[in-house]
């Protein structure tokens, strides 16, 4: 059986999964909520399979994925995230992600996606792979949107959009304020957002954030 490690913001959710995964026969080798933790962990545990949430907080799974790839972690992350916007499955894809599972899916099918990823094959259910073929229809029309974004980029647009100031959100990622100032006003532009409201509206729309959260 594999080797796994779980990278998700709720303690409920990480110990569902861990039951689930140890019921299987599986390892679950570490945990964590926190990105830069997650990120060392990983290198010092070598996991054969990582379960990433794709919304940890203020952070972001795209974080994690973009930091396994620029260290060049062999590691195989199957993304498993409620989110079922297309632009989300074709930007793990992008940035490395092996499988994509929605969190409301059937318990048989993640342990199916464990079992293909673990073995070197990638994983699309039929509701993932829906949604890519949905994020590449919009990619041919010019319709990129969030997937140009940077995972940095995308953490700066939805904390401001969840209300951070930048003083905030500067302490949070370890930039000035300035340099937040620098990256909304650079993303508004790009999105063709005048103002916040705009910006708030455009993020819920996208399924960044949620007005109940």
């Amino acid at each position: 059986m594999s080797r796994l490690y779980l990278i998700d913001d709720h303690v409920l959710v990480r110990e569902g999964l861990r039951a689930l995964l140890d019921a299987a026969g599986h390892d679950v080798v570490g945990e964590s909520a926190d990105p830069t933790r997650a990120l060392a962990e990983l290198a010092a545990l070598s996991p054969e399979v990582v379960l990433l949430d794709l919304n940890l907080g203020a952070r972001s799974g795209f974080e994690v994925l973009a930091g396994i790839a620029e260290r060049g972690l062999p590691l195989r992350v199957i993304v498993l995230t409620m989110s079922a916007q297309p632009r989300d499955v074709a930007e793990a894809m992008r940035l490395g992600a092996w499988g994509y599972v929605l969190k409301g899916s059937p318990s048989d099918e993640l342990l199916e996606a464990v079992r293909r990823v673990a073995s070197g094959q990638r994983h699309l259910g039929e509701a993932a792979s829906a949604l890519a073929m949905r994020a590449l229809a919009g990619d041919a029309h010019g319709q990129r949107g969030i997937v140009t974004m940077s995972p940095r980029e995308r953490q700066v647009i939805v904390m401001v959009a969840r209300g951070a100031s930048s003083a905030a959100i500067g302490e949070q990622l370890h930039l000035s304020p300035k340099t937040v100032d620098t990256y909304r006003s650079r993303l508004m532009a790009k999105l063709g957002l005048s103002d916040v409201p705009a910006l708030v509206r455009w993020a819920v729309r996208e399924g960044l954030i949620d007005l109940d959260e």
